[in-house]
């Protein structure tokens, strides 16, 4: 159980979860998280870089923000190598691959209602 924030922790302990899908949510919470787990998940190991890249609207503090608050959760590893200068990767633990699905019908679904909107306001807008 040490791989969890002490956040949702106490929120177990304390009861403060009304039922198993919040603790799920919340390992979901932040603007970045899905896709963060969505590139990993699918696409392998990112460098912190490749991963800004990706995502050019988001901060460097968010970023490291959002995959510290994976990996104390156990959901992403952070593996440093050892050579000059460092190099650090960030991958899906065994754990984290077990939300891959939930993330990729995720995926799916606004794939589907984004299509849906735009018809709407295609025909709307004639």
């Amino acid at each position: 159980m040490s791989d969890l924030r002490k956040e949702t922790l106490e929120k177990i302990k304390n009861g403060d979860f009304t039922c198993s899908k919040e603790l799920t949510l919340s390992m979901f919470s932040g603007k970045w998280k899905v896709v963060i787990l969505w590139h990993l998940g699918v696409e392998g190991p990112h460098r912190f870089s490749e991963l800004q890249r990706l995502f050019p609207k988001i901060t460097h503090k968010m970023l490291t923000n959002q995959l510290k608050e994976l990996i104390e959760d156990g959901i992403v590893h952070r593996e440093v190598y050892p050579e000059v200068p460092p190099r650090v990767e960030y991958s899906m633990t065994e754990l984290g691959m077990t939300l891959l699905p939930i993330v990729e019908m995720m995926y799916e679904w606004g794939e589907m209602r984004m299509g849906q909107l735009k018809l709407e306001l295609g025909e709307n807008s004639v």
